[in-house]
């Protein structure tokens, strides 16, 4: 995070990770169960990452199309 933060900037990072990071937020507090913080904050991040590339391979797609 720090390391995202620094080379893009606070307003650039926001912009590109808040909706992943809301989505990934959602889905785990909806269905992440697991009684453990262990394994509920690794899935979160898992799912967080998953998000962020899906968004980031969409956008990626669009702009070349576009």
């Amino acid at each position: 995070m720090y390391t995202l933060i620094r080379n893009a900037g606070v307003k650039r990072a926001l912009i590109d990770e808040a909706v992943p990071l809301l989505l990934s937020f959602a889905v785990a507090e909806m269905f992440y169960k697991f009684h453990s913080f262990m394994l509920e904050t690794g899935a979160f991040l898992l799912t967080w990452l998953a998000v962020s590339y899906m968004g980031s391979a969409i956008k990626t797609r669009f702009k070349r199309n576009g």
